[in-house]
């Protein structure tokens, strides 16, 4: 088993449910995404601002966001930990993909909360 600083629960099990507890998140996110458009068929600028105008959405978003870089960080560091031996590429990657992910959260952020 690889144990690595990098890694985002304190064991297996803690990682397992923060997937499944993003995953829940993302799935009520895009579920929801996906009804509001089937339902308002003429969606426009102006309608999409409003909804991402309302405290609560910003919220949703936020917690999507969030589970977002969770679940894509556990998958990855699992799938490279599985299959990159090599110590100075693995922790490479893992690097580069943290500051992707940091970089893609902040960004969002200031997208979702910005002016």
């Amino acid at each position: 088993m690889v144990k690595s600083v990098l890694a985002f629960g304190q064991n297996g099990v803690s990682d397992w449910l923060w997937q499944r507890i993003s995953a829940v998140i993302l799935a009520l996110y895009f579920s929801f995404i996906f009804v509001y458009i089937v339902l308002h068929p003429g969606l426009d600028y102006a309608m999409w601002q409003a909804l991402f105008h309302h405290t609560a959405m910003r919220i949703f978003t936020l917690l999507a966001l969030l589970g977002l870089v969770i679940h894509s960080w556990i998958g990855i560091w699992t799938v490279i930990t599985d299959y990159i031996k090599c110590f100075c590429l693995r922790l490479f990657l893992q690097i580069v993909i943290v500051l992707a992910l940091v970089v893609y959260l902040f960004w969002g952020i200031q997208i979702l909360w910005g002016v």
